[in-house]
């Protein structure tokens, strides 16, 4: 299906926000700090980010079982 196909369709801010919470955003990165081109530090960096709501219910299934 191309892009062309799929119709317009704008969407608030907050709802992008709403829609992205409601699944989960998994955000990862690498940080280096280098002094006269040597690697002095290296940070990898992961972050979850999702609902309290989504958490909230994952931990009650959890609990039930």
């Amino acid at each position: 299906m191309s892009p062309a196909a799929l119709p317009a369709q704008e969407i608030a801010l907050v709802d992008l926000l709403d829609r992205l919470l409601a699944g989960g955003i998994v955000l990862t990165g690498d940080v280096t700090l280098a002094i006269a081109d040597i690697d002095m530090v290296q940070i990898s960096l992961r972050a979850l980010i999702t609902s309290l709501g989504r958490t909230a219910q994952s931990g009650a299934a959890e609990q039930d079982e």
